[in-house]
């Protein structure tokens, strides 16, 4: 898990592998967590193994709860540390739990994930071409690979040594570094992505198995812009899923995972509830609808959502936190006959499921 970036950004709850934690104890950590803060948004890698997969939707079934969503992402492992920690930042902000566990998936698109590897020789997240299998042979080769939002593979050190594909908005890059000795994400592509900050991290658990190799340095570009952020979620149009009535933006629900009614055909449904804004948000403009999958259309750029002319920035974007806080999930949780008394959601990072 991810360090905070700031005093105000809460922890993110992080479960125990089953190995460490018997059933009944995880049934009972997540009732607390539930009566706490009323939701619970759960990422977790794609390549979780079945066993583990096994345990989340086992705990979301024997609780009966719908109030539980289970989120696979398909990013490399620091990746998904920072798409946690952008949404701890967001759920301090006015969505609502369907609204903020569907920004997940937005906001993948604008994570720029990659790593600087010794071989690609077991890679098999990025194509590989058969010259570039060829040159992780020879000795003192390495390979700047970018594994979202598009895979990329360069070789460095060698002639026409071309940069990765970098973002087009301000970001900030967060590398970890594994049994690499390389300087060139801090020496050369920082300053070729224009990242304005670089923050140093530990290398995740499951990133060698991810690259293929243990040799390695995985970096992250982000939006570090709590603003910002709020101002692409809070650009997409919202609807109602017809299933189980909680906001939604894009084209599924991130807690049923009904797919959303095209525009017209919510079959005599009451109306999508109105979209709620940061108190000083500026003028709302109607935006247009999503696409059924990637990026939404009418998800502002970041660019246009960092410039005050183009796309005002919500003052106060991070609300104020209550006089008496609520206990964040990282801290001792309450009783579990505890009245609710935090509306935003806890956010769980898969980190500590698998050691």
């Amino acid at each position: 898990m991810l360090a905070p970036p700031d005093r105000h950004t809460p922890r993110a709850h992080v479960f125990s592998s089953p190995d460490e934690q018997p059933l009944e104890a995880a049934l009972a950590e997540t009732q607390t967590l539930l009566e706490q803060h009323g939701y619970l948004i759960a990422l977790y890698p794609a390549t979780l193994p079945t066993r583990y997969l096994h345990r989340l939707h086992t705990i979301r079934s024997l609780l009966e709860s719908r109030r539980i969503a289970l989120l696979p992402v398909a990013l490399p492992p620091l990746a998904t540390g920072v798409l946690v920690r952008q949404l701890r930042q967001l759920s301090l902000c006015d969505f609502t739990p369907g609204v903020l566990g569907a920004a997940a998936r937005l906001l993948t698109h604008y994570l720029y994930a990659g790593a600087v590897l010794g071989s690609v020789a077991r890679l098999d997240r990025v194509p590989v071409t058969l010259t570039a299998h060829a040159k992780s042979w020879m000795p003192g080769a390495q390979f700047a690979v970018l594994a979202a939002p598009t895979p990329e593979l360069v070789r460095l050190g060698g002639e026409g040594e071309s940069a990765l594909t970098g973002p087009q908005f301000a970001t900030e890059l967060t590398v970890a570094r594994g049994q690499l000795a390389s300087d060139w994400v801090t020496r050369t592509l920082a300053p070729h992505w224009r990242s304005g900050e670089v923050r140093e991290a530990y290398l995740p658990g499951d990133s060698a198995a991810w690259w293929g190799t243990g040799k390695l340095t995985e970096f992250v570009a982000a939006i570090p812009d709590v603003s910002v952020l709020y101002q692409l979620v809070a650009s997409v149009r919202r609807d109602e899923c017809h299933w189980c009535g909680l906001e939604l933006i894009g084209d599924r629900c991130a807690f049923c995972a009904a797919p959303a009614l095209p525009q017209g055909q919510e079959g005599g449904r009451a109306p999508a509830r109105e979209q709620r804004r940061a108190p000083s948000s500026g003028r709302p403009g109607e935006p247009a609808q999503p696409r059924e999958s990637g990026r939404p259309r009418d998800a502002v750029h970041p660019q246009e959502a960092a410039h005050p002319q183009e796309a005002p920035r919500p003052q106060g974007a991070v609300p104020p936190r209550p006089a008496a806080p609520p206990q964040s999930a990282a801290t001792e949780p309450a009783a579990p006959t505890a009245t609710h008394t935090d509306d935003a959601p806890v956010v769980a990072d898969p980190r500590g499921i698998r050691r």
